[in-house]
């Protein structure tokens, strides 16, 4: 098994592609180790020092490291576990442990259009290009013209996170959907 790495634009997170399947559908974002629980991968890629949060694609695994943990120290044992998990067999998701299936929040009422327009877009041109980068980004909300969005993965966390918030995504909402005023992260 050949396993590939890619940097992201957030230094702290590396984007580690398998060459296979990581989850059928949706995302799982793990962000401690104490919320891996139901994830064999998660937990094995945990158990190297100095991980602090695992993200899982549809066919690649985003791992952020502590500001103390060295990406050429620790690269090895995270490339490690994650061969070891392939081989074994195990499902990167325990049964009956369903993945984010986009992450977004349901809305009736006045705004129902606008909202179905919005998650649209984010899943046809936003979303591709963030997994691209090893993250995600999941609907939160809408609310008076302001747009509520979740980063996950490599996006959470990055130093450019806010510029993708407000010059990429905002300006692509706004352009399409004029009620949209803005663009809010939420944690």
């Amino acid at each position: 098994m050949f396993i590939q790495t890619e940097t992201t634009p957030n230094p702290a997170t590396l984007k580690f592609l398998p060459g296979e399947t990581v989850l059928a559908s949706g995302t799982a974002d793990f962000p401690a180790a104490t919320a891996a629980g139901t994830s064999p991968l998660a937990r094995r890629i945990f158990a190297v020092p100095g991980v602090t949060g695992v993200f899982l694609g549809s066919d690649f695994v985003t791992v952020t490291k502590g500001d103390a943990a060295i990406w050429d120290q620790i690269k090895p044992s995270i490339l490690g576990a994650i061969m070891d998990h392939f081989q074994s067999g195990e499902p990167a998701l325990e049964t009956g442990a369903a993945p984010a299936a986009g992450g977004h929040a349901t809305h009736d009422g006045p705004d129902a259009e606008i909202v179905s327009q919005i998650k649209e877009l984010l899943d046809t041109r936003v979303r591709p290009a963030v997994a691209q980068d090893g993250g995600d980004i999941t609907f939160h909300g809408f609310d008076r013209g302001v747009v509520y969005l979740h980063m996950q993965g490599a996006c959470a966390g990055c130093p450019s996170s806010t510029l993708t918030l407000k010059m990429g995504i905002e300006n692509l909402l706004r352009h399409y959907i004029p009620e949209v005023t803005e663009v809010r992260p939420v944690a």
